[in-house]
């Protein structure tokens, strides 16, 4: 091989390698600010029909997703988790978000930062995603897995948990007769920048 051909295929090899790198690295994307968590809480009981379930709102602060290296990670700030429930008086609604934070619940004074990063995803079918990961919640870290789909760069999905897993004993009022549900319905919908 001529010494001009070898210089053209090392130019273009390195052209190639350096082109694919970010490829093969992945690119890392923020969360955006708008993303957040839904999380559902149910009432049951004998008397659960003069009770409310309950909608709270929990933005992501912070967290990045590698479409490359198929990770995600992000964080909520407790104290910024908020009690929706528009059929609830501002008063009730703010008893509510009281109790959420409080000790019974969240802890928020104690365990002001929610956690999750995943350990494993797996692309299951085009636009989906087996993720698994470990959520850090009221002092306590456990394993979970969700399936995620892929929107348009938007990750969006549903999941459940059990408070009692994490250390928190599900609110129950008038001896037990009005109590919410041990599992809570997760709603996601991230979004990158």
């Amino acid at each position: 091989m001529s010494m001009c051909a070898r210089k053209i295929l090392l130019t273009v090899s390195a052209a190639l390698v350096i082109g694919l790198a970010p490829l093969a690295v992945g690119q890392v994307r923020q969360i955006d600010s708008s993303s957040r968590l839904l999380v559902h809480a149910y009432k049951s009981g004998l008397f659960s029909g003069f009770a409310d379930n309950h909608e709270i709102e929990a933005p992501i602060s912070e967290g990045s997703v590698d479409e490359g290296g198929l990770q995600v990670k992000f964080s909520v700030e407790a104290r910024r988790m908020k009690v929706l429930d528009p059929k609830l008086s501002a008063d009730k609604r703010r008893e509510v978000q009281e109790r959420m934070e409080g000790p019974q619940v969240l802890d928020s004074a104690r365990f002001p930062t929610i956690t999750f990063e995943s350990t494993k995803v797996e692309r299951t079918d085009p636009g989906s995603l087996l993720v698994q990961g470990r959520l850090s919640l009221h002092g306590a870290a456990r394993p979970i897995s969700l399936t995620v789909k892929n929107e348009g760069g938007r990750y969006v999905g549903t999941c459940t948990l059990s408070q009692r897993e994490f250390g928190i004993t599900p609110i129950s009022i008038a001896g037990g007769t009005v109590k919410v549900k041990d599992e809570l319905k997760i709603e996601f919908d991230i979004k990158t920048k």
